[in-house]
């Protein structure tokens, strides 16, 4: 079964830092874009970062120097580091995976079901 599980969300304050993981199952996210997303209380969900499955990155013009997106392929896993928190950046964070098209959009294939962020201030 194809599964994707986020962790690491949680509270912190704000100049704060929080690693975010997902882990793929069921699949090898290899040759896979995968991304991060993020949806506020009534707001559009909104990309963050992604590795597309050429290995190429993108950062959100809001995030470019504080979030890093990475991968380990031994552990299938994704990861976002969040550094410099700001209140802004309070949503629900998910991970996607997408092997259709190869690279991050809303439509992607699979989704986790996501991991909370609050950051105060």
């Amino acid at each position: 079964e194809v599964q994707l599980v986020e962790s690491g969300g949680g509270l912190v304050q704000a100049g704060g830092s929080l690693r975010l993981s997902c882990a793929a199952s069921g699949f090898a996210f290899d040759g896979y874009a995968r991304g991060w997303f993020r949806q506020a209380p009534g707001k559009e969900r909104e990309a963050v970062a992604c590795i597309g499955s050429d290995g190429r990155t993108y950062h959100a013009d809001s995030v470019l120097g504080r979030f890093t997106i990475s991968t380990d392929n031994a552990k299938n896993t994704v990861t976002l580091q969040m550094n410099s928190l700001k209140a802004e950046d309070t949503a629900v964070y998910y991970c996607a995976a997408d092997r259709t098209t190869g690279y991050c959009y809303y439509g992607m294939d699979y989704w986790g079901d996501g991991t909370l962020v609050t950051v105060s201030s």
